[in-house]
């Protein structure tokens, strides 16, 4: 990482990426959509509480809680690599309709500890409405000047909570931001202006053009 990222930045890096599970780095996950569960079950409660639940899951869920509350035809028990896989971890995702599916990461391999919650669909929203789809314009409405990492490399588009209205939620929430598909295509020196391992402004001018939007909301309810 070069040395002109703030210290402090490199700290919340630390914390949002590299604690929730020992030796785990959060890197963008592929969500399967292919596979339809049928008949499942309609789940109504989707508000997410940074550090203590999303929805029904709490601190304190186990395997066998989720096939309680959502079925057991609803789960699928698999292993996660960690970054530039190193490392694996038990997780298991849970498939709802409607965009309510999500995965849960374990802190054990017993599955009776959730370390986090992630590949959440668009209709969980935190009390601020702060999920997966929402556009760049609503997000600043929300978390006012906030700091960036650059597109482009493996925490690209993470949002620095501690720099945001939202600051409480440090530690508890990690949101990033991607731009459109096509945006380095259309407009590569805008791109390019705000990519790489370094922080930048919400107030930069270069996102506006880029389609930006929240691509991936991490909730933390078991840091190490």
């Amino acid at each position: 990482m070069k040395a002109s990222i703030p210290t402090v930045a490199v700290a919340t890096l630390a914390v949002l990426l590299g604690c929730s599970t020992p030796g785990f780095v959060a890197p963008p996950q592929k969500t399967d959509s292919s596979v339809t569960v049928a008949q499942a079950p309609t789940l109504k409660d989707t508000l997410i509480v940074p550090g203590e639940r999303v929805g029904p899951v709490t601190r304190t869920t186990t395997r066998k809680d989720l096939a309680k509350i959502f079925g057991a035809s609803s789960l699928v028990d698999k292993t996660i690599p960690g970054v530039e896989g190193i490392g694996s971890f038990a997780a298991t995702q849970v498939k709802l309709n409607q965009g309510r599916s999500f995965l849960i990461v374990w802190s054990d391999n017993n599955r009776t500890k959730p370390s986090e919650v992630r590949d959440l669909g668009t209709a969980w929203k935190t009390r601020e409405g702060i999920g997966v789809g929402i556009p760049w314009s609503v997000l600043r409405q929300k978390l006012g000047d906030f700091k960036l990492f650059g597109l482009g490399w493996d925490y690209g588009g993470t949002i620095l909570l501690e720099s945001s209205k939202l600051s409480r939620y440090e530690g508890k929430l990690i949101i990033r931001v991607s731009a459109d598909t096509k945006a380095s295509e259309r407009y590569p020196q805008d791109y390019q202006a705000v990519s790489g391992d370094r922080t930048f402004a919400s107030t930069n001018r270069r996102w506006q053009k880029l389609g930006m939007k929240v691509s991936q909301v991490i909730v933390i309810l078991n840091p190490n």
